[in-house]
């Protein structure tokens, strides 16, 4: 079993480089081994000396809000050379390092696997000249390497999202999302210029959560008058009442004949075609700045601890791998495959070849792409058929992103002829007849509302009024419902099925979509408006921890979710904190009692800060405000206590680009399913979500006899497996262990994320 391990982070910055870190030295240390942090890349890597340092526990505490990369990165053309990566190998030998981990994108992973190759023939020359290493060349005949990708291009194969990738698209989505209202106020056009030299995620997913009117990608196919379609799509639309245009525009997108394409160009035909204002604005490097998202420290502490496992629980394996996460699922690639497979596609862009590249980019990039395709469109492809209407509900607490799945159904059903109502809170509408005609130009401007412009209230219905929705169901030629909703929503449409027999009228298809902060509903391992959720929460967590030069405080901060433990454990994880309360888990005396001895050891070791997360009802004795007083009582004045209750802060705001893409993938296929069964003349009553990284959908009844009803929370919680990750790196620690001194762990967990695209 190795001993020693080196991390290093390599290429362009990606947030949350400084999470996957954290997580690869708290989870070495915790399994025994010494760690070496290598700063400024491969640079420092051959230049040693000061560049090669120890890490310990807290050498990487409070790290995790923090953008680009702590240890550094730098560009070294000497280790281009053979003699620069000998001495490279020479300082990796001197410290006694069998392990090197790489976190970085395609260029820094060739280094990695270079190195590897080259390590017998280096160590032999080395040994030939230094005696003294002939010892540690014999402990260490190969070098392991593990890399973890890193990059916002999303341009790596082995892995559905990389390190950094959800931060800039969240960055994109927030700047395009300022620059509507502005669009929106002079009727303007903008070209928006993104990042991806190779790769086109960046820009397609913006498009979709967005509304953008166009996308131009590198993998995108172009008819020789492209720029034509173009022009008569943003006319058309300009002319249908929408009042402002946005073209999003990858760096790498191509011509026909394979020449680059730049966006001052594209921004020079829309203003001479078009006769209109257009302004350009290219984002640049703030896509790869500032703070990391919740997603993204969750996948990098998801990454950097498998990477250590795989290294201590496979001693028999030669590890030249790459972490990372596909179909949700955490798995290993060699590294040869990723590197050849991720040029592969560069040279079949760089040659033209745009089908054979889009094939590998995979199914859901691929889908996204026909999504974004039809919802582009000036104007639906089919005019309505009159034939009768679908209905969509929104129900519940509000969640962000209701607005957006709600949005990407309507427009999936208009474009097949469809009239879509939209059902004032929820079945108050389908009651009393009070509707909204959800028209395809004005849906484009939802996605980044907040909550659900048609309603959420509650209501609970009597006999009575299913008499009257069958009747209204009747009257307005309802054939199809889509409801956007949490475990209340499905409740009320177990009630709808049970009625059927009294009112046939109810005998209409129905789909579901599951949106809820709680992420408690059945049948999704994610549900719409909890990342947002998720980041909300960890944003105030990272405010919380910049008061941590003031004094030495513990802070006990209350989070949503009923009792489902989600947004606690995971905000724990993401945002660092010490502890976490969840409902599933319980509260008991004897734990308060070693937190609190764990609580004073912390501060007199020198700490300034702890952070406890508490579920709302992880305890109903042991609440949130009896755990601020008695370690208020066990501090001895000795540091201070403060509780944050952040209440329905949780549930506010734009949704994030991750739910706004959850949304769309989801509502897109509960709208197809919903037009099969409503040509079949099914009556079928189906709940969909995402499962395992894909769209699914079962029974509505057998996805409630998922449920634990007394606690109304799935039985089978699958982030439950990932919370022993959660103790282990953010367990307080006055000490970091010495050399081969284990401080317990727990085995490798390659269970589904808590996000992925």
């Amino acid at each position: 079993m190795i001993k020693t391990l080196a991390v290093m982070t390599s290429g362009g910055d990606s947030p949350g480089m400084n999470a996957a870190v954290r997580a690869v030295v708290r989870r070495a240390l915790s399994r025994g081994l010494r760690v070496y942090g290598i700063y400024c890349g491969y640079d420092g890597l051959l230049r040693g000396g000061d560049l090669i340092k120890a890490l310990n526990w807290q050498d990487v505490g409070n790290v995790l809000q923090r953008g680009g990369t702590f240890l550094g990165t730098a560009r070294s053309e000497q280790f281009r050379t053979l003699d620069g990566r000998r001495r490279a190998v020479e300082n990796l030998l001197d410290l006694g390092v069998e392990a090197l981990v790489v976190i970085g994108g395609d260029g820094s992973l060739t280094g990695a696997l270079l190195l590897s190759n080259e390590w017998p023939e280096h160590v032999e020359k080395i040994a030939s000249v230094r005696p003294d290493l002939r010892p540690m060349v014999e402990h260490v005949p190969m070098l392991q390497v593990m890399g973890l990708p890193g990059s916002i291009d999303n341009d790596l194969i082995g892995t559905d999202m990389a390190i950094g990738v959800d931060t800039a698209l969240n960055h994109i989505v927030r700047a395009i999302d300022d620059l509507s209202s502005t669009a929106a106020s002079h009727q303007r056009t903008f070209v928006i210029e993104t990042m991806g030299r190779n790769c086109g995620y960046l820009a397609l997913a913006a498009t979709l959560a967005t509304g953008a009117s166009w996308v131009l990608i590198p993998e995108c196919s172009l008819e020789l008058h492209w720029h034509q379609r173009m022009v008569e799509s943003l006319d058309k639309a300009r002319k249908t009442g929408r009042r402002h245009q946005m073209v999003v525009i990858a760096e790498g997108a191509r011509h026909p004949d394979g020449l680059r394409m730049e966006a001052g160009e594209v921004r020079k035909i829309l203003a001479e075609k078009l006769g209109l204002e257009v302004r350009l604005t290219v984002l640049g490097h703030v896509q790869r700045g500032g703070a990391p998202s919740a997603f993204d420290r969750i996948l990098a502490a998801r990454l950097g601890v498998a990477a250590v496992d795989l290294l201590v629980d496979e001693p028999g394996v030669v590890h030249r791998h790459m972490v990372g996460v596909k179909k949700n699922r955490v798995i290993s690639t060699p590294l040869n495959e990723v590197i050849e497979k991720s040029r592969e596609i560069q040279h079949l862009i760089d040659s033209g070849d745009f089908k054979k590249s889009l094939e590998l980019r995979g199914g859901a990039f691929r889908t996204m792409l026909d999504l974004v395709e039809a919802l582009t469109a000036a104007c639906p492809s089919q005019e309505s058929h009159g034939q009768g209407r679908v209905v969509i509900m929104t129900g519940g607490a509000d969640s962000p992103g209701m607005n957006a799945a709600l949005s990407i159904a309507a427009r999936r059903l208009l474009d097949r002829g469809v009239s879509v109502l939209g059902s004032r809170d929820e079945f108050h509408g389908l009651t009393h007849g009070d509707f909204v005609d959800l028209q395809w130009n004005d849906l484009a401007g939802w996605m980044g509302r907040p909550s659900s412009d048609i309603g959420t209230a509650r209501s609970s219905q009597v006999r009575e009024d299913f008499g009257r929705i069958a009747e209204n169901i009747a009257k307005f030629n309802i054939k199809g419902i889509i409801a956007i909703g949490g475990l209340d929503t499905y409740r009320h449409l177990e009630r709808f099925i049970d009625m059927r027999t009294d009112f046939p009228e109810l005998n209409i298809p129905v789909v579901l979509v599951p949106a809820s902060i709680d992420n408690n509903l059945p049948g999704s391992d994610l549900c719409v408006g909890s990342d947002t959720a998720l980041n909300n929460i960890v944003q105030a967590v990272d405010k919380i921890r910049d008061t941590a030069g003031a004094t030495r405080r513990a802070f006990i901060v209350e989070t949503m979710g009923k009792e489902c433990g989600f947004l606690a454990a995971m905000s724990a994880l993401a945002a660092g904190a010490d502890k976490a309360y969840l409902p599933e888990t319980g509260i008991s005396l004897a734990e308060l009692s070693r937190d609190v001895s764990d609580l004073k050891s912390s501060f007199e070791s020198g700490n300034r800060m702890v952070i406890y997360m508490r579920n709302e009802v992880a305890s109903g004795h042991y609440t949130t405000d009896f755990l601020r007083r008695l370690l208020e009582e066990e501090s001895k004045d000795e540091f201070e206590v403060r509780s944050v209750v952040l209440g329905h802060v949780q549930r506010g705001g734009a949704p994030t680009a991750f739910d706004r893409i959850l949304a769309g993938r989801i509502s897109a296929a509960a709208a197809g399913a919903l037009l099969d069964l409503m040509e079949s003349g099914a009556n079928d009553v189906l709940a969909f979500g995402l499962q395992e990284g894909a769209v699914a959908s079962c029974p509505l009844v057998d996805a409630l006899d998922q449920i634990d009803d007394p606690h109304g929370r799935p039985k089978v919680q699958w982030f439950m497996d990932l919370f022993p990750v959660v103790q282990s790196l953010s367990k307080i620690r006055s000490r970091s262990p010495g050399e081969g001194e284990s401080i317990g762990h727990e085995p490798a967990v390659l269970r589904p994320l808590p996000a992925g695209r």
